[in-house]
């Protein structure tokens, strides 16, 4: 016997249940099951005004899951693609920017743990920090070996 089909809002909870969405990422999947008179923008207005969607915790938990692998540049654009804008945007960079050193030098801990011994080495290690997207300056201090101290 088949699974019954879930209505446009009950698929929308049942993603909202297993992880925060953005508005733009649930419209994405919720359109490939809209039919005819179904409208998705309502929906996501009716989500939104009883707080079942919300772009503030989306932003909150894509950073928690991102932020012990990835430096500032990378997390903000993975933002941006999911539609987060304006004055929001700004106010989490300033929250990301507070701690991406002592992020970067975790990260290059857990990774590589030693100072670079050569040239070639150290390259490798500024480029993958690079690559994860971290700045040039929390870079430069995470290849010393050891956090600044305040």
């Amino acid at each position: 016997m088949a699974a019954p089909q879930l209505s446009l809002k009950g698929r929308a909870l049942r993603y909202l249940s297993m992880r925060e969405h953005s508005r733009m990422e649930l419209a994405r999947k919720l359109a490939r099951y809209a039919e005819e008179g179904d409208d998705v923008e309502a929906l996501l207005d009716l989500l939104e005004k009883n707080n079942w969607l919300s772009q503030e915790r989306f932003s909150e938990a894509l950073i928690h899951r991102r932020s012990a692998r990835f430096g500032n540049s990378r997390i903000v654009a993975e933002l941006q693609s999911h539609g987060i804008k304006g004055e929001e945007l700004q106010e989490l960079k300033a929250g990301l920017a507070e701690g991406e050193t002592e992020r970067c030098v975790e990260v290059w801990n857990r990774k590589f743990g030693t100072v670079a011994a050569d040239p070639q080495e150290r390259n490798k290690q500024m480029r993958f920090l690079l690559q994860r997207g971290f700045s040039q300056r929390a870079v430069q201090t995470a290849l010393k070996g050891a956090p600044e101290d305040d």
